[in-house]
């Protein structure tokens, strides 16, 4: 095998001195652009035979400014050690304090217990049954509970239209009157013979005698079937009486009430414990009762040692005369009160 030698070359060369490039001041930056390729070359492929000479860049990032020189860290003064804290004293407990608080504490419980159930048995009481809110605070009386006497099988009421045109009470008119209050004296002379009174008993409220003998012969041509009456003295002085008069038919009650016992808006007749008298215009609405016709009375002055309040109702086959007098002026509490009731027992 020949080898081929060079005759032109220079026998003695002189070596080849590449420049060193000074370094640079300027502060160091990264490259402007960095050019990133769809994917990262295998360092385990072969190389490619035939590579591309202008790869298709993906994305271009941009680079961040020269970073600026981080100052130095100044050294950290030792700390000084912190002395132990002395613990403070134990505080002392005021006993009589704590006492105190406990007794307060216990105190607003039982007041809010009782309280409690203070008010719960106030809205269980009624008025009467609460000190302080019974009836003489504002006049009103104390009366049992109102039961209504039950009627005979299939009869009807007295103010059923339908089947009761004359308006009759079935149930046992004697049972109809108001009780007395709670405290009151039962006047005897009322009781009659097995609760029925004579008309004279009635007939005895009016102070004429030719007053009572015209009335007299009215009841009896008007076909008065019985009277029943109920009458008290309270521990105030207030005489109370109350009478029922039972007809045949409704129809007749509302004559004697409008015809016969009051004319226009004052009584017919005077009673012996007042004379002149005119219609009560302070008389509630509430207290009037449905079904129930009602004209209330009051004397008017000067009166004398007593004052009077009457009241003439209807209710059916039955009118009511209610007389109330007390020495020194009638209150008008009471009077409704009682008005209001025996309405109740007769509507």
């Amino acid at each position: 095998m020949t080898t081929e030698t060079n005759t032109n070359a220079d026998p003695n060369p002189e070596p080849v001195t590449e420049p060193v490039a000074e370094p640079s001041t300027d502060p160091v930056t990264e490259p402007s652009t960095v050019l990133v390729t769809d994917s990262d070359p295998d360092p385990n492929a072969k190389a490619d035979s035939n590579p591309d000479p202008d790869p298709v860049p993906v994305a271009v990032a941009e680079v961040a400014q020269p970073v600026e020189p981080v100052p130095p860290v100044e050294p950290v003064p030792p700390v000084e050690p912190v002395p132990p804290v002395e613990p403070a004293p134990p505080v002392k407990k005021d006993r009589r304090l704590l006492r105190a608080t406990l007794r307060w504490v216990a105190a607003v419980a039982v007041f809010g217990v009782v309280g409690t159930g203070t008010a719960y048995g106030i809205t269980r009481l009624d008025r009467t049954d609460v000190p302080g809110l019974a009836t003489h605070s504002d006049g009103r009386w104390t009366y049992p509970v109102l039961v209504k006497p039950p009627l005979p099988s299939g009869s009807p009421g007295p103010n059923d239209d339908a089947r009761n045109l004359a308006g009759t009470h079935y149930a046992d008119l004697r049972k109809l009157l108001l009780p007395a209050p709670k405290g009151a004296t039962a006047d005897v002379s009322l009781k009659g013979t097995d609760g029925w009174l004579p008309t004279k008993g009635f007939l005895a409220e009016f102070a004429s005698a030719d007053d009572r003998k015209e009335l007299g012969q009215t009841l009896l041509d008007s076909g008065l079937r019985h009277i029943t009456a109920r009458g008290w003295t309270t521990p105030d002085g207030t005489h109370t009486r109350i009478y029922l008069l039972q007809f045949d038919t409704a129809a007749v009650a509302e004559v004697i009430l409008n015809g016969k016992l009051m004319s226009q808006a004052a009584p017919t007749y005077a009673l012996r414990d007042g004379d002149q008298f005119e219609l009560d215009g302070k008389f509630p609405d509430v207290a009037r009762i449905e079904h129930v016709l009602l004209a209330p009375y009051t004397e008017l002055k000067p009166y004398g040692a007593r004052q009077a309040r009457q009241a003439y109702l209807a209710s059916g086959d039955t009118v009511g005369v209610i007389i109330q007098s007390r020495k020194g002026g009638m209150p008008a509490v009471p009077f409704e009160q009682t008005v209001t009731l025996q309405s109740e027992l007769l509507g």
